[in-house]
């Protein structure tokens, strides 16, 4: 018994020690499970990981970079970028959303509830950054400064400003809230202008508090040089501005082109608008209807079927044509002129707008000839001017005109231009034939005023030298005796042509009685035109036809730019407002130069001026009572007979061409203002 007790006891595992190995393989296993794991993170998906924990810990808000200047051609700034303060919200940082709102909305002109609930909606998805206000001026940014609100700071942008306010506003266009461009060269070269942006970062702790702050300068953008010159764009927005008002139109346009290097000088559209606070305009404000609006030319156009005529050899200035007293009949269709004519030379039909002549020289171009020529000055495609939204105007093709339709575009009906293409088609008559592209862009400039981009306008020959210069010739008879007397210029000949054009009604899709585009087209001097210049009024009340309601504008806007441009006057004959001319006892060659000349001027006292057509003096003096007499012009050019008679109010009857032979009334007759005056001229006079 004894020996059974004391026997071995067979030995068994120990259960903690299979606990132990247990618990051993499990974090080995687990180890290793963590181990992959880190591993296939940190080599493929470190870079994820990575941005993610940059993104918990670091804000990042862009930085504007300053747009670049904006210059007239002699360098006067147009736009900049100013530097304002704007204001943010740190949503972590703010206890109190209603009070911080309140608060602002004090100083502000924000809706506190909204600012308040867009604060705990930012709080609550764990937003580190919400807006407050954008921009603000001197004033408002030192209120809320002054306010020292927890979680609003302050962060430096930029602003775009316009020193002259709506000056050349459709050229220039405006800009976003966030800079970019949305109209004129802002829009067309927002790229270049717009630089490169920086950014401004700072990094939170767990509690999301900034702690840091660093950032990446903004570069500037470039500096765009315009061909506008500040001071013609004044007085051309100013004088448009003046005869919308005065005719009760709907709106205008105004262009000045430099014919020669196809620059434009000035592109003025009324109404305007300021730039600065685009939004308070409405849309059909800040439309450029320089190169978007469509309108029938009229007049205007009947340069195409004169100036083909001329080229092929069809006709000359001197050539006679039968008007047929004022009415013509095509293929159906009767069109009349506004006065009846008979025989007239080509160069009076133009001066007195001839309908019927127009169209005689449009049927013997033929419709093929006609399109030809048509495309050749521009029309139908667009210029290519540096400016968004331009339109090509309305020109079908011959193969969907009707038999009629000759009659009709030849006196600038059935076809639709730009202000722009017509001004740029004048251009080419004006610069010996040869039509230089329009443009507004003068070079691009890096911010260190290095040139990057110059401009090089694309030229094409649209007329012979002879044939531009007959044409200018035949234009400036429009203003000496035709239609547009009253664009005729103080120091400078001017040429031109009128047009009045009725509107189409959009009910009846016929041409209205009431609604019409009164136009003028001219260039000065006529022998080496400096500036051709377009007026178009849409839409005036009372007086609707060209030469009463554009030809004025033009000729206010000529005044103040050819001295501007330091042209030379070409003539020396002054007008004097309210001034007409007296005649005492002048002998049969022209004036007394021994009369005596007064020493005291007054109202009522003539004034003695120079002559520059003859070399002798013309008296002047304002009308009181006095008698008029009829000064001896036998031995003056058509140009300056037409000249004088127009300064003093009297209706010319040339005839012929050459020098003045013969006049009636005589010399010293008693004249009134408005007479007719009949004039024989002859080339061996």
């Amino acid at each position: 018994m004894l020996e059974r007790l004391t026997a071995p006891v067979k030995a068994r595992p120990d259960a903690s020690h299979r606990r132990v190995l247990a618990i051993a393989s499990a974090l080995t296993l687990w180890m290793i499970i963590i181990g992959g794991r880190l591993g296939h993170l940190q080599m493929s998906q470190h870079e994820w990981l990575r941005e993610r924990a940059r993104l918990q810990q670091e804000s990042v808000m862009p930085a504007g970079a300053p747009r670049g200047l904006i210059v007239d051609r002699a360098g006067r700034e147009l736009a900049r970028s100013i530097e304002v303060e704007s204001f943010f919200a740190v949503p972590g940082e703010i206890a109190d959303a209603e009070r911080t709102a309140a608060r602002l909305a004090e100083v502000l002109p924000i809706d506190a509830a909204a600012l308040a609930e867009k604060l705990r909606r930012a709080q609550a998805e764990g937003r580190k950054f919400v807006w407050v206000a954008r921009k603000l001026t001197a004033d408002q940014a030192a209120a809320v400064g002054s306010l020292k609100l927890a979680g609003v700071r302050s962060l430096k942008e930029t602003k775009r400003f316009y020193p002259n306010g709506p000056l050349a506003a459709h050229v220039l266009g405006f800009v976003g809230l966030d800079e970019s461009g949305l109209g004129g060269v802002e829009q067309a070269y927002d790229d270049s202008l717009s630089g490169e942006t920086g950014r401004l970062s700072f990094e939170t702790d767990g509690r999301r508090r900034p702690y840091d702050s660093f950032g990446i300068g903004p570069r500037p953008g470039q500096t765009l040089v315009l061909t506008i010159d500040q001071a013609a764009q004044h007085w051309t927005e100013q004088a448009l501005a003046a005869a919308v008002e005065r005719a009760r139109a709907r709106s205008g346009t105004a262009i000045v082109l430099d014919p020669h290097t196809g620059e434009i000088l000035a592109l003025a559209n009324a109404p305007a608008f300021d730039p600065n606070q685009a939004r308070r305009f409405g849309p059909e404000a800040r439309v450029n209807q320089a190169l978007q609006n469509i309108y029938e030319p009229g007049s205007t156009f009947k340069i195409v079927a004169y100036a083909a005529t001329l080229e092929k050899g069809l006709g000359k200035p001197t050539d006679r044509i039968d008007c047929q007293m004022g009415s013509i009949n095509v293929y159906g269709r009767t069109v009349r002129d506004h006065s009846p004519f008979g025989t007239l030379t080509l160069t009076e039909a133009l001066a007195k707008s001839s309908n019927v002549a127009a169209i005689k020289l449009g049927m013997r171009l033929g419709d093929d000839v006609m399109y030809d020529y048509i495309t050749r000055f521009g029309f139908g495609a667009r210029t290519g001017i540096e400016l968004p939204g331009e339109t090509a105007g309305l020109v079908r093709p011959v193969a969907r005109w009707q038999r009629s339709s000759i009659g009709s575009i030849a006196i600038g009906q059935e076809i639709g231009v730009t202000p722009l293409q017509m001004v740029s088609a004048f251009g080419a008559l004006a610069n010996d034939g040869v039509r230089v592209a329009p443009h507004i862009v003068r070079e691009m400039r890096a911010a260190d005023g290095t040139v990057l981009v110059r401009a090089h306008p694309q030229e094409r020959r649209v007329l012979g030298a002879e044939t531009a210069a007959q044409l200018r010739e035949m234009l400036e008879s429009v203003t000496l005796k035709g239609t547009a007397r009253r664009a005729q210029l103080d120091g400078y000949t001017a040429a031109g042509k009128t047009g009045t054009a009725q509107k189409i009604d959009p009910r009846t899709r016929a041409y209205s009685k009431t609604k019409h585009v009164a136009s003028f087209v001219g260039f000065a001097p006529v022998s080496n035109p400096a500036v051709v210049i377009i007026v178009v009024i849409d839409e005036p009340v009372g007086a609707y036809h060209g030469g009463d309601t554009a030809a004025p504008v033009f000729r206010e806007i000529a005044e103040r730019i050819l001295p501007l441009l330091n042209v030379a006057p070409d003539i020396e004959l002054k007008s004097s407002p309210g001034a007409l001319l007296v005649a005492r006892d002048a002998p049969a060659n022209g004036p007394d130069e021994s009369s005596e000349k007064p020493e005291a001027s007054g109202p009522d006292m003539p004034r003695v001026v120079p002559d520059g057509a003859g070399g002798g003096e013309i008296v002047y003096a304002v009308a009181s009572g006095r008698a008029l007499a009829m000064p001896d012009l036998r031995g003056r050019s058509v140009r300056d007979a037409a000249r004088i008679c127009a300064q003093l109010g009297l209706q010319l009857e040339a005839r012929g061409e050459g020098r003045a032979v013969r006049q009636q009334p005589a010399a010293g007759a008693n004249i009134e203002s408005g007479q007719v005056v009949r004039i024989d001229f002859s080339p061996s006079g």
